[in-house]
């Protein structure tokens, strides 16, 4: 998932002054703060995705990944506003996960 609100987070402000689609204020003032949002939210997912490799289903993440930025952005499109609060939320708890123990705790037999 974050993958696709990172990607959509990322590439939104792109489509939506194309289309013609709302914008929230912090899109239309500052496009910065999203892009950097969502391009930091996209690579933790990626960089997640790689690390599990293609045994464990990296590939399925980045597929589902950009097939939900598709969904996000193209068809719920005011979605991506969404995804200031949920991308950066998620990148956090993907991190605190990752370099955490945690994985012990799933696989403790």
């Amino acid at each position: 998932m974050i993958v696709g609100w990172g990607l959509s987070l990322a590439t939104y402000r792109m489509f939506a002054r194309r289309n013609g689609w709302p914008m929230g204020s912090l899109q239309a003032d500052l496009p910065a703060v999203p892009v950097i949002l969502g391009l930091a939210s996209f690579l933790s997912g990626l960089l997640f995705a790689a690390a599990l490799g293609p045994d464990y289903g990296g590939w399925i993440i980045l597929l589902f990944g950009v097939l939900l930025a598709i969904f996000w952005t193209g068809f719920l499109r005011v979605g991506s506003q969404v995804s200031l609060f949920l991308a950066p939320v998620a990148m956090a708890l993907l991190l605190i996960a990752w370099f955490s123990d945690f994985d012990k705790v799933l696989h403790w037999t």
